[in-house]
């Protein structure tokens, strides 16, 4: 089982093999293939730093413990219909962002993250919606 913040949700569905450090990208990595390789791997979502932020790199600001951080992983829970403590499958989330989330939620949670501008999650999201789970990260 991991545990999952709010907003990693929609990150791992953007993921391309990029991030803050090479510790970051294999723990992300390993992460993102294991849900796409095992979609009833189990999810335990938590309040504040995760399995994810583990990895982010000691410089300057801890990015994990940011308040704005924590407005977007609720902001996304809220929108999935979901809670903190929760245990479900990496499935039952897809199916969640199918029934709830559309591209343009993106555009209002994630407007200030430094990654939507390459597109990625937009283009991970569409992919959930039409059914073709995660992207293999080569």
């Amino acid at each position: 089982m991991y545990k999952l913040r709010g907003h990693h949700l929609f990150c791992l569905l953007g993921y391309r093999g990029m991030g803050y450090s090479p510790e970051y990208v294999a723990n992300m990595t390993r992460l993102h293939q294991t849900l796409r390789n095992n979609p009833k791997t189990r999810i335990n979502l938590v309040k504040g730093p995760d399995q994810l932020c583990e990895k982010y790199p000691n410089s300057g600001e801890y990015h994990c413990q940011n308040e704005n951080i924590y407005k977007r992983d609720e902001a996304i829970l809220n929108i999935m219909g979901l809670e903190i403590g929760q245990i479900l499958s990496w499935e039952d989330i897809e199916t969640r962002i199918q029934k709830h989330v559309s591209t343009s939620d993106l555009q209002n949670v994630c407007k200030n993250c430094s990654w939507r501008s390459y597109g990625f999650c937009e283009e991970g999201i569409r992919e959930i919606l039409e059914g073709k789970g995660l992207r293999e990260v080569t």
